[in-house]
């Protein structure tokens, strides 16, 4: 079953995570332990992130420095398919255009028909360390619905060379991303939703978004996204926060807005376990208030949060 299936099939809200690949030359274990703590509330998928390359600065032994292409954390392919084996759980790998050719997507999307695994994430990505702005790759899918045609021709028996495959492929189902606050890149909200649009019309069967703390402004995107024809789940993204630098943090990563009332509680916090209360409650509350209006599914962002993550689906589930 796919994960919209699974979701469109679900009798109340359902219940997902992400989780990203262990540092390079760390162990699977604390990945492993994040699925043993979450898996009790039953998720019907699990998220991998994909992580591009960044150029860093290399010391040689004589003294001497050079650039070099590094990437901290890969495998996520190979992490999926561990999950996929030892949970029987769906996961979703992210699959980028930023820091990836199209060969190289092409050959991640081999890997992933020869291990079954066949729903997909398909993001643009950051921008590398190194950027001021995002820059296409060389060779690579400027953005995500040129990525997404990618995966459409893969679909339909073609390689990115425009050359026919030999044999028939399982199709991959994908999702997308949305942004309640508007894509940093966006000229408009208008003009994010008209992307958002087109993605559903080239086949994304669900969007996923960006994480915000103010309900508010997720309802009313949905309303609009409605207004604009578009009838796909949309499943909103949730992140407890933990420590009181989070509500300055973030909001420049992800260009997101932290609510004036919960960026008062978080300043009054004089120690990080007060914060976690904190980000807790605020994060039960948005969940209780989502579930209560009937949203398909909460995908919890649990990256450092893990304990966060199982404390608000106790609550809410």
């Amino acid at each position: 079953m796919s994960v919209v299936e699974s979701i469109r099939s679900a009798t109340s809200t359902a219940f997902s995570f992400e989780i990203l690949p262990p540092l390079k030359g760390n162990s699977l274990d604390s990945v492993m332990n994040t699925i043993d703590v979450l898996r009790e509330f039953d998720p019907k998928y699990i998220n991998i992130t994909t992580h591009r390359s960044e150029h860093v600065w290399a010391w040689n032994a004589d003294g001497s420095s050079k650039v070099v292409s590094r990437r901290r954390r890969p495998g996520t392919v190979a992490v999926a398919a561990a999950i996929h084996h030892k949970y029987n759980i769906p996961v979703v790998p992210h699959i980028l255009c930023g820091g990836f050719t199209r060969e190289e997507t092409e050959y991640v999307l081999i890997d992933l028909q020869f291990l079954g695994i066949t729903d997909l994430l398909l993001l643009r990505g950051d921008k590398a360390a190194e950027e001021k702005y995002y820059l296409p790759t060389p060779n690579g899918n400027a953005y995500a619905v040129d990525l997404q045609q990618q995966v459409n021709d893969f679909n339909r028996g073609v390689f990115e060379d425009g050359s026919l495959m030999s044999n028939s492929v399982i199709p991959f189902r994908y999702g997308m991303a949305c942004y309640p606050e508007k894509h940093e890149d966006a000229a408009s909200l208008e003009n994010d939703l008209y992307w958002a649009k087109k993605k559903v019309d080239e086949g994304a069967e669900y969007l996923v978004t960006q994480m915000f703390f103010d309900n508010q402004r997720y309802f009313t995107f949905v309303e609009k996204c409605k207004e604009m024809g578009i009838t796909v789940p949309i499943i909103p993204g949730l992140k407890p926060l933990r420590k009181t630098s989070q509500i300055d943090v973030l909001p420049k990563m992800f260009h997101i807005e932290i609510p004036e009332p919960l960026a008062v509680e978080m300043k009054k916090c004089t120690t990080e376990e007060q914060s976690v209360e904190v980000g807790i409650e605020w994060c039960t509350q948005q969940a209780k208030e989502l579930k209560a209006k009937g949203v398909p599914s909460i995908h919890f962002y649990a990256l450092n949060a893990t304990q966060s993550v199982k404390r608000v689906a106790q609550n809410v589930y």
